[in-house]
């Protein structure tokens, strides 16, 4: 791996993270690409790749943590309260506990597919076909959203376990996790802002988790050694600047705009790593 390398994927992860596209998918996209046209490893494969990629997802961790620092603050704070008092009737305290919750599901949902998801970073044509699968998601979310008449912008138990859920099932390469929790949200009745920031806010336990424990249930002292680690930092901040201004300006769009546009690129980009990979690669 080289320094131009680790700039390309973590400005693709930066921008794909949050934007209803898949990071993961665009992330094999690239690399597959790469391969193809160079006859070269993105990476080494194998437990670098997937360090590396961990790297990228904590870059952009940090800018949603940056981002909504205000906000995690006052959730955390609350819920510190809640805990103590044992009275969940504060909203900010009950959003806390809804993301745990969710966490939790997500978990149940994602560890079974662990296997599944690793195997398919080198089945870019089979990525292809969950990313067009994305952008059914995505429009099938704003058709919702043009039914209902009436939106909230509470999370309540229900949706938190839903959402949850969806979440867990976007571990798999080529689905959206911002798209498949995001468009769950607007079909659950909340409005495409909160839907946003929850799911933001609801990636946080998720991603420090894996972070955290996948290194160290994964990986021996050997192989950290011989991880490109100059590389490694540069994709890191490429993935934490690009995420930060991805997250301001695509919250502003979510407000002014359906995200159908996305719907549409994931059905090219997801016809093209289908037809391209499977029959030309």
């Amino acid at each position: 791996m080289n320094l131009i390398q680790a700039i390309i994927m973590g400005l693709m992860q930066g921008l794909t993270e949050f934007l209803p596209v898949s990071s993961s998918g665009h992330l094999v996209l690239s690399s597959s690409l790469y391969k193809y046209f160079t006859n070269k490893d993105f990476v080494s494969g194998g437990n670098e790749e997937i360090v590396f990629d961990i790297i990228l997802h904590v870059g952009t961790l940090l800018a949603v943590c940056l981002f909504f620092k205000d906000d995690i603050i006052r959730i955390t704070k609350a819920f510190i309260n809640a805990c103590i008092k044992r009275d969940f009737s504060d909203a900010e305290a009950k959003l806390a506990a809804f993301i745990l919750i969710g966490t939790v599901f997500t978990v149940l949902v994602a560890f079974p597919l662990k296997i599944i998801s690793e195997s398919l970073i080198n089945l870019p044509y089979i990525v292809g076909i969950f990313i067009f699968l994305t952008g059914c998601i995505l429009y099938l979310g704003e058709w919702a959203a043009e039914k209902k008449k009436t939106k909230t912008d509470k999370v309540d138990l229900k949706t938190a376990i839903i959402i949850g859920i969806a979440q867990g099932i976007a571990s798999i390469p080529g689905i959206s996790r911002s798209g498949s929790t995001i468009s769950t949200g607007i079909f659950l009745g909340l409005d495409r802002v909160a839907c946003a920031r929850y799911s933001f806010l609801l990636s946080l336990p998720i991603i420090i988790g894996a972070s955290i424990f996948y290194p160290i249930l994964e990986v021996d002292l050997h192989e950290f050694l011989n991880f490109n680690w100059l590389a490694f930092a540069v994709g890191f901040v490429v993935s934490f600047i690009s995420g930060y201004f991805c997250i301001k300006y695509f919250l502003q769009f979510l407000g002014k705009h359906s995200m159908k546009v996305f719907a549409y690129y994931c059905w090219i980009a997801g016809a093209f790593m289908f037809v391209f990979f499977k029959f030309f690669a």
